[in-house]
């Protein structure tokens, strides 16, 4: 697709207006874009020019489909002519009315009327500006690559270690569906370097990616991972090191979204090892925060439909855990959802409430008695 893009701003009355020209040179016009009408892109006020040639080269290297399944979208429907019907991550969608074109790189849905290309979804779906979206797509194209050949190498490892199965099977995790589901893999420590440069990568990008230390060494050693949008979660198997890593930048947004949002009830848990539980147990509409306090994105999502959410958080001996679903469910009633708060046992959060002979058939019973 060929367009010339140029913004300009005059200061008018104290204040900087925002300008833009589109142009366009030669292009397959989408009906359901309405490129005709009205820019691909936001506005933005100051002064700014865009390479459209950087602009396809990156659209190029980020195929729509596959930063949309990377950020656990699922077509429900193929169409033809190689296209796919989904549910709309951009709005609460019930009926499949989101159209992704991969041979374009194009979207566009049915019911809320919004299209574009990869860099349009993403200021649509993470309500910012054009340049921050291509800020993010930028930074998503250089670490994703490398992200999903590590997250590769450390579900290869997983079976090889009998240390890993065994921690696993501890906290719960049998279930071969489950870990495929989740991607689990186990980092073993010393290998992970090695195999990433011997692919290509130079070090100074692993250490950029949090991969390796400042002195080479690599970052997880003796963790079980599970990959995330961006990021990579370890949970130590040995009581010497810190339970729970990140890499470096945020955590992202709840897991799993794009499969659980469908439900009209969805239980929010704090941990990936709850999660991982709940749904081994068949309960399939669980999402993870990562914590017991919700980031800006994170509550966001939980807002984008009408809905209730069942907090399912850790009942701790200090009552962190309560207090912060009590905080939450207040800031998500004022926005219109309902929700109920799950008593556990004390003590407990959903991960050793079923570790500890707790079964579906009890958390039914506990979700049931959930109260406001």
């Amino acid at each position: 697709m060929g367009w010339s893009l140029a913004f300009s701003g005059d200061p008018a009355g104290g204040k900087a207006r925002a300008a833009y020209r589109l142009r366009r040179h030669h292009s397959i016009h989408h009906p359901c874009l309405g490129l005709d009408r009205d820019p691909p892109y936001s506005a933005i006020g100051g002064e700014q020019s865009v390479s459209w040639q950087a602009l396809d080269e990156l659209k190029q290297q980020i195929p729509l489909l596959g930063y949309l399944e990377a950020h656990d979208w699922r077509p429900v429907r193929r169409l033809s002519r190689g296209r796919w019907m989904g549910l709309c991550p951009l709005h609460d969608d019930r009926k499949p009315s989101f159209l992704v074109d991969p041979a374009k790189s194009l979207f566009y849905c049915y019911g809320c009327g919004r299209g574009g290309d990869v860099i349009r979804f993403v200021e649509i779906h993470r309500q910012v500006k054009f340049p921050q979206a291509l800020a993010l797509l930028q930074q998503w194209r250089g670490l994703a690559p490398l992200l999903h050949e590590a997250g590769r190498f450390y579900r290869v490892q997983l079976h090889r270690h009998a240390e890993a199965v065994a921690y696993l099977r501890q906290r719960g995790l049998r279930s071969p569906e489950l870990i495929e589901h989740m991607r689990i893999g186990y980092a073993p420590g010393s290998c992970l370097r090695a195999w990433l440069t011997q692919l290509g990568y130079p070090l100074s990008a692993l250490r950029q990616a949090g991969l390796v230390s400042a002195v080479g060494y690599d970052t997880y050693t003796h963790r079980i991972v599970f990959p995330l949008p961006g990021n990579l979660y370890g949970r130590s198997i040995s009581a010497s090191g810190p339970p729970h890593r990140f890499l470096p930048g945020t955590k992202g947004g709840l897991y799993a979204w794009e499969q659980v949002r469908q439900y009209q009830e969805v239980i929010l848990v704090e941990g990936l090892f709850d999660y991982a539980v709940l749904w081994q147990a068949g309960f399939h509409n669980v999402t993870c925060s990562m914590g017991n306090h919700l980031n800006a994105y994170q509550f966001q999502q939980l807002c984008d439909g009408t809905r209730t959410v069942y907090l399912a958080f850790d009942a701790d001996n200090n009552g962190s855990g309560q207090q912060a679903a009590q905080r939450l469910a207040c800031r998500l009633r004022e926005q219109g959802l309902n929700t109920r708060r799950v008593s556990l046992p004390d003590g407990h959060d959903p991960n050793s409430f079923f570790v500890q002979g707790g079964g579906a058939q009890q958390l039914q019973c506990l979700l049931q008695e959930a109260r406001p």
